[in-house]
């Protein structure tokens, strides 16, 4: 029999221990990644089965008149990406979104090219002009949203794809009080179009993180990312035009992104890139885009009836100016003067009052306006100083709404509820009223 001291004794108890230990832990560890790869393919198939998403075709509605109102059904296949988790490719989360969101979209991004045409001395046609912007498709068949400035005056339009092709485009319809315009082109038979599908804008959040996508300088589908910077936005596009509710945002939008698409982080369209603020004409971090709340309603009426159709009252105004207001004695220079109200108007009915003195006003091309009659200083909470104030405060306005209408009468103010009519038969776009002069 072999004796061991206590030496040994001790040494064997702890060799024992130490192997148990190891051994234990090797066991564990295969049992916790074979539990964890589980878990985790049942994870992603559940999330799977609750998000509903597949590649399949899918389609979206859009609404033509207000929530009671017709339906314009376009057919889409982008739904909406599921938020990224960090990737073992070594992408951030932050990363893996964005690039989610740009394979996602950026094929369904078009560069929109123009020519304007004119006449030589000769009498022969020339291009005296050309262009370049975005705009994004939202539809499989061919339809496109972008700006209006974007095919201002164009005699040719032609849509460029993400695979190199070109095709022919034509108007649809166009909205100038808010910039924005449906085209169409005829993909070939067998081109299966990428779509944008419209997400929501009237619960956007300053400082929610946005995506742009459009052709700046001609370099086609650039990718830009930042913040929503500011909301509410109104914004003087032109002389006559305001748009209110304009989206601020510091991702970088340049010439040739107008009409693009602004996204959120699952690649949903929120907004219409539309114009900068720039001494230099580049992005210098302050963008705006129309917000799709509006899109949604002007594509849809301009998809179903080639124009919007808005609640309008039938009045003839002048721009009221210092120069009028010290000739006529009125005791302000702001607001938009009722020259005329048409007869049997719901206007006339309400008691809007037009001029009765007649006034050659002009030097070169004299025109009739008419004076004494009641001067339009606001529309429900709108403030309105001039006609651009005037169209946007009746830009989402339906025939049959009410508005109350403040008017500067007889030295006070006075509120006075108007019910909203169809525009006339075969007007131009500008239906919110007819504009006599801008004086």
């Amino acid at each position: 029999m072999k004796l061991y001291s206590r030496r040994h004794i001790v040494l064997a108890i702890v060799l024992s221990t130490v192997a148990a230990a190891s051994l234990s832990a090797l066991v564990c560890k295969s049992l916790f990644s074979g539990s964890k790869a589980e878990k985790t393919a049942q994870s992603q198939e559940v999330s799977s089965q609750e998000s509903g998403f597949s590649e399949d075709e899918s389609s979206s509605t859009i609404e033509t008149t207000g929530k009671n109102g017709d339906q314009v059904a376009l057919q889409t296949n982008t739904p909406a990406l599921q938020v990224a988790s960090t990737s073992e490719s070594g992408y951030t989360q932050d990363e893996a979104q964005n690039i989610a969101v740009y394979e996602k979209c950026n094929e369904a991004v078009v560069n929109i090219t123009t020519q304007v045409m004119g006449y030589n001395w000769f009498l022969e046609p020339v291009v005296t002009s050309s262009g370049s912007g975005s705009g994004s498709i939202i539809d499989k068949r061919g339809y496109v949203v972008t700006n209006v400035h974007v095919i201002e005056n164009a005699s040719t339009i032609n849509i460029s794809l993400a695979d190199g092709s070109t095709y022919e485009g034509r108007v649809i319809g166009k909205d100038t009080e808010s910039d924005i315009a449906v085209l169409k082109f005829e993909p070939a038979a067998n081109v299966e179009l990428k779509t944008i599908a419209f997400g929501d804008s009237e619960n956007l959040k300053v400082g929610q993180k946005v995506i742009a996508i459009g052709n700046p300088f001609a370099l086609e589908r650039t990718m830009t990312t930042g913040i929503i910077s500011g909301l509410g936005r109104p914004i003087q596009e032109s002389e006559n035009v305001i748009i209110r509710n304009m989206i601020q945002t510091d991702a970088a939008i340049n010439p040739g992104n107008s009409g693009g698409p602004l996204l959120d982080s699952q690649g949903r369209m929120i907004g219409i890139n539309t114009m900068i603020y720039s001494s230099s004409g580049s992005s210098a971090g302050v963008g705006f885009a129309i917000p799709v709340s509006t899109g949604r309603r002007v594509v849809a009426d301009l998809l179903k009836y080639g124009e919007v159709r808005r609640g309008v009252m039938r009045i003839s105004l002048v721009q009221n100016t210092g120069r009028i207001a010290s000739y006529a004695g009125y005791g302000i220079s702001s607001g938009v003067i009722v020259s005329k109200v048409s007869s049997g108007s719901e206007a006339q009915k309400a008691g809007i009052r037009g001029g009765t003195k007649a006034v050659q006003y002009g030097t070169f091309n004299p025109t009739t306006i008419y004076l004494g009659g009641d001067i339009i200083t606001a529309i429900d909470s709108i403030n309105v100083r001039n006609y651009a104030d005037y169209a946007s405060a009746l830009e989402d306005k339906r025939p049959g709404d009410t508005i109350t209408v403040t008017v500067y009468r007889d030295k006070s103010y006075q509120k006075i509820k108007v019910k909203l009519e169809s525009s006339p038969q075969g007007s131009s776009s500008n239906s919110s009223g007819k504009k006599t002069r801008s004086l």
